[in-house]
């Protein structure tokens, strides 16, 4: 190949599959790859990357984990020289919200904290994490199915839970309340083309699904075994507040992030 730049949006699967699929034929001959999930087999929105791999005949294919959708596996099928189950147990947790979410909600409780464990602050406006954690918080609430909040959190905070920081749509709410005692002039309400409902029927988790929880200490207390994993963004700040989460619980720590200033913690409760 030439050292000519090539335009085209590599996050876009169509123009990508084109792309590797005009190079030279054997390309990728000599070639090993490593996947986490076996190669769909299925034409949907994006193309078969099982097809794809076909055709660029590589040298060998490594595969941790078949696909578990109905439809979508015997990819490796279509493949000559595969490997399965290579490092299947790292590659299972790696993509345990995958699995979940085929079967159930993928249930993931956020929680903003300061270095000494305080969920309130007296200081930049109230706001406990940098704008870019809010960024990122955003972001997850645009693309997940629903946003569960406790009704205290609305009665006491009087929350508006879009996603202004992006300019895209806000998620819809279930809040999990017994009584409905809700100022309803409150943003939160009054969001256009949301859903929101009130009451504390939980079944709706048992529906493939991907959806943020988002509350104080009772609604932890309340769901902990609703919950698949919590994600923390810890702040540098000290807060002489004195809420925080009371609860005993055992954690396995997963993954480690710098967000700007604040670090995202992911970890899943540890059953007894």
């Amino acid at each position: 190949m030439s050292n000519k730049d090539i335009d085209f949006d590599k996050f876009n699967a169509q123009d990508a599959h084109k792309f590797l699929r005009n190079l030279p034929k054997d390309y990728f001959s000599e070639c090993e790859i490593y996947v986490t999930l076996e190669p769909c087999n299925h034409q949907g929105k994006t193309p078969s990357c099982a097809s794809l791999l076909e055709h660029l005949n590589l040298k060998q294919v490594f595969i941790a984990i078949e696909d578990p959708i109905e439809g979508h596996s015997n990819g490796a099928k279509r493949l000559n020289n595969v490997t399965i189950g290579i490092k299947e147990r790292e590659a299972k947790e790696l993509i345990e919200p995958f699995l979940i979410w085929q079967n159930r909600a993928f249930v993931l409780f956020k929680i903003a904290q300061s270095s000494n464990g305080r969920v309130s602050t007296n200081l930049n406006n109230g706001y406990l994490s940098s704008k870019e954690s809010l960024i990122d918080v955003h972001k997850m609430r645009e693309v997940c199915t629903k946003l569960l909040i406790g009704g205290e959190t609305v009665r006491v905070d009087s929350p508006t839970l879009d996603c202004r920081f992006i300019k895209a749509n806000a998620p819809d709410i279930y809040i999990y309340s017994k009584k409905d005692n809700f100022n309803k002039n409150i943003p939160l309400f009054n969001i256009k083309n949301r859903e929101v409902e009130i009451g504390d029927d939980l079944s709706f988790l048992d529906k493939p699904s991907f959806v943020i929880v988002e509350g104080g200490e009772g609604m932890l207390k309340a769901i902990s075994n609703k919950i698949d994993w919590i994600l923390i963004y810890q702040t540098p700040t000290l807060s002489n507040n004195s809420l925080s989460y009371n609860i005993d619980k055992n954690l396995k720590f997963l993954k480690l992030q710098k967000e700007s200033i604040d670090i995202k913690i992911w970890s899943k409760i540890v059953e007894d």
